[in-house]
């Protein structure tokens, strides 16, 4: 029985494939070396200790339909769409080592007339007339007995949409965790128009068998066809979840201010786990009681548009002769939080 598992996804929903990965990674027995082939759609995948509000204009992404999903290694943020191939090369200790997973893709490219080099940085770069230019990045993780290595390949991706989600409404946001570098990068149609998610895979697919001497049939996954791995199903419904993917964003706070007709508002957020933990709120308004109930009501809520209307909803059903003013700072906060 061959000690390698490769395994292909159909669906280009980056919760499923993330789900897929994150269970074979814990199931896996220590023996085995595993290559998981994939592709998404629409997507801005963040490292575990990324702040989404930070690092991406979730404004601009929840208007266009764009899906953003933690990942489980660390590292920065992308942006995905059809033009990107992703890989996951995952071994048990001691046999795990991510210099053979990098060589495996260089040797794969080396087969399509690419030739790609690794840096320092947990890139692949290329050698142009302009200098070199990133088409891979990479990311990490390891336990006591196994390790895993993925990253991202760019082949025709539509590099003004990585400017749109990748780049934040400028906001006062003191926050901590992983800021996300941005390197100078280049699409691999660039150099071969022919290029395409399928040849690239059987190119990765040929260097993984070649490198280890064997062969495995490969699995063919989707949400149609479901794989066959333990507890899938409450990994999928943990990666779907919010409170992953946004509440499990580091610390920070939120500093913001407008001025209205009736008065001044400047408002201090500080933000634990996707909720407001603490708010002060200062106002030179004639009639402050409203703003305090406010200060009051957003505590403990969502930091999102919907914790802003519940909290709004119960200071303006207290204070039915300051509709106005309310709904005029429920409009300012929605657009400052999305």
């Amino acid at each position: 029985m061959s000690s390698l598992r490769l395994l292909f996804s159909t669906s280009t929903n980056p919760l499923f494939n993330l789900a897929v990965e994150d269970t074979i990674f814990r199931s896996m027995s220590a023996e085995q070396k595993v290559l998981f082939l994939w592709c998404n759609d629409n997507t801005v995948v963040i490292g575990r200790a990324q702040n989404p509000w930070k690092e991406c204009n979730t404004q601009r992404m929840e208007k266009d339909g764009i899906t953003l999903a933690r990942r489980q290694s660390g590292g920065g943020a992308v942006f995905h769409d059809l033009g990107n191939s992703n890989f996951t090369f995952m071994a048990g200790k001691p046999g795990y080592d991510k210099s053979v997973s990098t060589q495996i893709v260089l040797d794969a490219l080396q087969k399509l007339g690419i030739n790609g080099k690794a840096t320092g940085r947990n890139d692949l770069v290329v050698e142009t007339e302009e200098g070199e230019r990133k088409f891979s990045g990479s990311a990490y993780r390891e336990t006591m007995d196994r390790g895993f290595h993925h990253g991202t390949i760019l082949l025709n991706a539509d590099m003004s949409r990585l400017a749109d989600y990748l780049n934040p409404d400028p906001k006062k946001l003191q926050a901590k965790g992983i800021t996300s570098v941005r390197s100078r990068v280049i699409n691999l149609n660039e150099l071969d128009a022919t290029l395409n998610h399928e040849r690239l895979c059987e190119a990765i697919k040929q260097s993984f068998f070649e490198y280890y001497g064997e062969e495995s049939e490969p699995e063919y996954i989707s949400e149609e066809a479901l794989p066959d791995l333990p507890n899938f199903e409450t990994t999928y419904a943990k990666q779907r979840d919010w409170h992953w993917n946004f509440g499990n964003t580091p610390e920070f706070s939120h500093q913001m201010d407008e001025r209205f007709v009736w008065g001044g508002v400047e408002l201090h957020f500080n933000v634990k786990k996707g909720h407001i933990e603490e708010v002060q709120i200062f106002t030179d308004s004639l009639d402050p009681a409203p703003l305090e109930a406010l200060q009051l009501a957003l505590v403990g809520q969502v930091y999102s548009n919907d914790g802003v209307h519940a909290a709004l909803e119960i200071v303006q059903n207290q204070f039915p002769q300051n509709q106005q003013e309310l709904e005029q700072v429920k409009n300012w906060l929605q657009l400052q939080l999305a």
